[in-house]
């Protein structure tokens, strides 16, 4: 049985440097957005397994011997050290009703929540009869890490409720975080998760989710920052829809045709990258104005070189003329091509230049957060603590 109402958070992502160069063996930084994605958890009706997704259109129920006779089924090789087999997933699609080859993220969502349940249950034992609900400030397919963020909420919560992990929260606190090998263990699950998602993820959305504060990534190898101070940013999706994989292969395409003029282009974004991490580890928890004006220079240099490599578009340039104009540094972030932009708010950064600048942005048909990053991984939250706003979703929902 599982007595306790608890709800998990984890964060989306953005990268600060590094993108496409990344793809090229270059450093990257992923940072944590403090925009969150947030899983209720709750003892559930007698022998049935429950899960809500709003912001999918998804509510799904399953009796929890059924879920046991399936496991036994096609436990072979559940583990988190192994990818889902093909196998496997044609045989939860099955189960769930769900059509070979369905993307829409209602169906990939689904399937995820069924292959953690079963492979975490098969290793540690049964998932107890719980209700589980998520909601996010996350918009899907930005480039945020959504999907990621859902992802690591769920190994937290399914690893706790099959008591492979701790519940670390006591009597009286408001959040509490896990272990350093328990949170090991949640990345290792939800990187699973998110290969149910997306095939072949690297790694870094689940990572950034996990521990939260920010990461260097390169050739496959990632490793967290020491000590990063939280920053205040502007997040602006441009609303623009774009192809990840159109805009890889025309990067590499410029490469080929103009190697002597491309490559060192992708030299500078890889010294951004390693300038800007210097300059994030030297800076205190609070930092001061000085290191701004720096921060603010990679900003402009790295969109300069993004645009360089063809992934630019005619609204990343407008957001950017529009910040400029409230003398603010921004850059697109993610694939580009559309998709998200980030503006630096220096610490001076009057509240009413702020508010013109969002106000401005929303003008021009985007959407606009004002937010932070650099924030906390995965963490347990007492019910009663969480703001008033995710309050109210989670209870709409």
């Amino acid at each position: 049985m599982w007595a306790r109402e608890l709800a998990v958070s984890a964060p989306g992502k953005v990268i600060l440097h590094g993108e496409h160069a990344v793809v090229l063996g270059k450093v990257a930084l992923a940072v944590a957005l403090d925009l969150r994605t947030f899983l209720r958890l709750r003892p559930g009706a007698e022998s049935r397994l429950s899960v809500s997704l709003p912001g999918v259109g998804v509510r799904r129920s399953w009796d929890t011997p059924g879920l046991r006779a399936l496991r036994g089924r096609i436990a072979a090789d559940f583990d988190e050290s192994k990818p889902p087999s093909v196998e496997q997933l044609d045989a939860l699609r099955e189960f769930a009703g769900i059509a070979a080859g369905a993307s829409a993220p209602e169906s990939l969502a689904t399937l995820a929540f069924l292959y953690m349940c079963l492979a975490i249950s098969a290793k540690y034992g049964d998932v107890p009869s719980v209700d589980i609900l998520v909601w996010s400030e996350l918009p899907t397919g930005a480039g945020l890490g959504s999907s990621a963020a859902y992802a690591v909420c769920l190994a937290a919560a399914l690893l706790m409720v099959c008591g492979a992990i701790s519940c670390p929260l006591q009597e009286g606190e408001s959040t509490a975080r896990w272990t350093e090998e328990e949170l090991t263990l949640i990345n290792s699950w939800a990187f699973r998760g998110e290969q149910v998602i997306h095939g072949n993820p690297s790694g870094v959305d689940n990572a950034v989710g996990t521990w939260g504060g920010a990461l260097r990534y390169q050739a496959g190898k990632i490793t967290p920052l020491k000590r990063v101070p939280t920053l205040r940013i502007l997040l602006t999706n441009t609303k623009v829809p774009r192809s990840t994989k159109v805009l890889v292969a025309g990067v590499k395409e410029k490469i080929l045709k103009f190697p002597a003029i491309m490559n060192p282009v992708l030299d500078s974004i890889d010294a951004i990258s390693q300038e800007c991490q210097s300059v994030l580890e030297a800076m205190p928890a609070n930092p001061s104005p000085e290191h701004y004006p720096v921060l603010e220079e990679f900003f402009d240099i790295n969109q300069h070189h993004l645009n360089v490599l063809g992934v630019g578009h005619p609204s990343l340039d407008r957001l950017c003329q529009v910040t400029a104009s409230h003398s603010l540094h921004s850059k697109l972030t993610g694939a580009g091509g559309g998709g998200c932009g980030i503006t630096l708010l220096p610490p001076d950064t009057s509240p009413l230049a702020v508010e013109a600048a969002k106000q401005d942005l929303c003008a021009c048909g985007f959407d606009c957060w004002e937010t932070k990053i650099g924030a906390p991984g995965v963490t347990l939250h007492c019910c009663s603590s969480l703001s008033a706003q995710v309050l109210h979703a989670l209870a709409q929902s």
